[in-house]
């Protein structure tokens, strides 16, 4: 098991190393993002170094559980926005994040998704015998977790537990439903606005599940606290609103 950790944590030093800018005047921050927050977080980029040319940033997205354990493994990174309150807490509590900057700024939904082609038009169209459903992992993804207490809050779980396949984060679900390896998948309003090859064909009453909140924070071991504020203040300014609600996020 130590040996699988420290594996891990030199894979990511060696991919941050890969990605580190060639002016060495310029401070390179890591950011440990939700998988969810991929395409907005790329914009956001931009901007962002456009008004600080002397940051760099680099992302190392993920399910937020799998992002969270590397943090407590001892992972480099600077920032880390987390798709679950329960992840961001724990690291709070455990001292790895300075709660006195960042907090939610993003909350989010979930629809269930089809393939474009797709003639099902709800769970119910779903064959126990050639139909399945992608959803994240319930146990470290927190859109799987979600997912899990909707289709509970639905009478659903039980009728479709059998037919379900987990995923290692909320795009693989997406990418699952668009390669048409699964019939219907759950994933977050924002993964439904950057495909154009699956539809929805439900967005889920949001009172069937926990409060999807997006939280950020600077990590207590980054080795640029200051650039790392400077960016979490970045990203949870509401000048940022336009560019989350394109994607499909509402701001907090």
């Amino acid at each position: 098991m130590k040996r699988k950790k420290i594996l891990t944590i030199l894979s990511i030093m060696l991919l941050l190393t890969g990605c580190a800018p060639k002016d060495k005047n310029k401070v390179t921050l890591t950011i440990s993002a939700a998988a969810s927050l991929k395409d907005s977080m790329m914009e956001v980029k931009k901007d962002f170094e456009k008004e600080h040319p002397d940051i760099h940033i680099v992302f190392n997205f993920g399910g937020t559980g799998a992002l969270r354990k590397q943090v407590e493994q001892g992972a480099p990174s600077d920032v880390f926005l987390s798709a679950s309150k329960k992840d961001y807490e724990r690291l709070v509590d455990r001292g790895f994040i300075d709660s006195n900057l960042g907090g939610e700024f993003l909350t989010n939904r979930l629809v269930i998704i089809a393939p474009k082609s797709s003639t099902i038009s709800s769970l119910d169209g779903l064959s126990p015998s050639k139909n399945k459903l992608a959803i994240g992992n319930p146990e470290f993804v927190p859109a799987g977790s979600y997912a899990k207490e909707a289709l509970i809050g639905m009478n659903k779980w039980n009728k479709v537990k059998d037919q379900l396949v987990f995923s290692k984060d909320v795009r693989g679900v997406l990418t699952l439903v668009e390669n048409q390896s699964v019939s219907l998948g759950v994933v977050y309003a924002s993964d439904l606005m950057v495909s154009e090859k699956v539809k929805s064909i439900q967005l889920i009453n949001p009172s069937l599940y926990s409060r999807i909140g997006y939280y950020a924070g600077v990590l207590q071991k980054s080795k640029h606290p200051k650039e790392a504020a400077v960016f979490t203040k970045f990203v949870i300014d509401d000048k940022r609103k336009e560019t989350f609600e394109k994607f499909g996020f509402t701001k907090g």
